[in-house]
């Protein structure tokens, strides 16, 4: 890892405890307005149904949204749930915000749910959830995106729209590792999750700089980890968002997918022995400290994937908490304002 490292804000577009998703989504205009000014290379939103914890369901509409109120960082789904969608449709929003904002625009794929599999069932009907069926899926979209002609869009009689000479940079996702393989195969960047599965990911890297296969819009192996990160001059408030997390990060193994967790909670909480070795192993998906600890934890999370950027997830009770840590960092890093030239990578068609 021999260049600056390089930080990207992944948005859940959490729900505050006594607030709304309206409210949520303000946070989030604000907090991508503050990552552009700040120098964030990246602004990725996730997707998430059936939860009443999360607002963002649809990344393609909060990423036209959030491009119009920013100028140079890139925008992007972490990502789209590509089994959940018709391939077709989801070439052509990706398209459309591209011509709309030429050079920002990023395309994450996972293939999880986003959810339960009966919500995923009628968000896309014809969903076998069959492993073949996600890779038929990514070579289509290629298809759709580059105007070759291919089985999925019937030996090019059907076409993605609008028509233009760039497309969005096409990210992988993976928790468990095995996406990692496609992404080297298609010749696409890959994001780690950490924050979902803190083992196996240094090894996913390796495997998918191994196994590599140029493509069309990308030449060599790009790569990055996501983890949830906070950062805080006040050790009190380190400590409290800590035990946020823990209790937020265990509920949700527990299935209280739709408890909004406050300090309170977690506080009064009594943890069995063997919640708290949960406890404890969750931590590897966190980074949580000063700036001074939060420098050795991020130098080194990136330094043992051998990555030159992280994807940072931030969850606080107070949204005040929030953005002041994604200063903190960006401060800590020596970030700089961005230009459009400097994000635009993608290639011509």
């Amino acid at each position: 890892m021999a260049n600056k490292l390089r930080l990207s804000v992944l948005d859940q577009t959490p729900i505050r405890k006594d607030s709304d998703a309206v409210a949520a989504l303000q946070e989030t205009i604000r907090l991508a307005k503050l990552a552009d000014r700040l120098g964030y290379t990246r602004y990725w939103l996730s997707e998430h149904h059936n939860t009443t914890t999360l607002a963002g369901a649809a990344p393609e509409i909060l990423i036209a949204r959030l491009a119009a109120e920013t100028k140079a960082i890139r925008l992007g789904s972490g990502g789209i749930m590509l089994p959940n969608h018709s391939t077709l449709k989801v070439a052509e929003n990706f398209r459309l915000l591209e011509a709309l904002y030429p050079g920002r625009i990023d395309l994450g794929l996972g293939r999880a749910p986003g959810g339960d599999r009966l919500t995923a069932q009628l968000l896309n009907p014809t969903n076998t959830f069959d492993p073949q069926e996600y890779i038929r899926q990514i070579k289509d979209l290629y298809d759709f995106l580059s105007d070759t002609p291919g089985p999925g869009n019937y030996e090019g009689k059907i076409r993605a729209i609008p028509r233009i000479d760039t497309q969005p940079e096409l990210w992988m996702l993976t928790s468990s590792g095995e996406s990692a393989y496609l992404a080297a195969h298609y010749g696409m960047s890959l994001c780690y999750a950490q924050f979902i599965n803190p083992v196996g990911g240094p090894e996913a890297i390796r495997a998918y700089r191994e196994r590599w296969r140029p493509s069309v819009t990308l030449t060599k192996p790009r790569a990055s980890v996501g983890i949830f990160a906070f950062c805080s001059e006040d050790p009190q408030k380190v400590a409290d968002t800590q035990a946020l997390i823990d209790y937020r990060l265990l509920g949700f193994e527990k299935g209280r997918y739709d408890e909004i967790p406050t300090l309170a909670a977690a506080t009064a909480y009594e943890y069995t022995p063997a919640e708290w070795q949960r406890v404890l192993y969750n931590r590897q998906r966190t980074a949580i400290g000063s700036p001074e600890e939060m420098r050795v934890k991020l130098t080194n999370l990136a330094a043992s994937f051998d990555v030159d950027e992280i994807v940072i997830s931030t969850f606080t009770e107070r949204s005040e908490d929030r953005l002041l840590s994604y200063e903190l960092l960006a401060e800590l890093f020596g970030l700089e304002p961005l230009t459009i030239s400097a994000v635009s990578t993608n290639a011509v068609i």
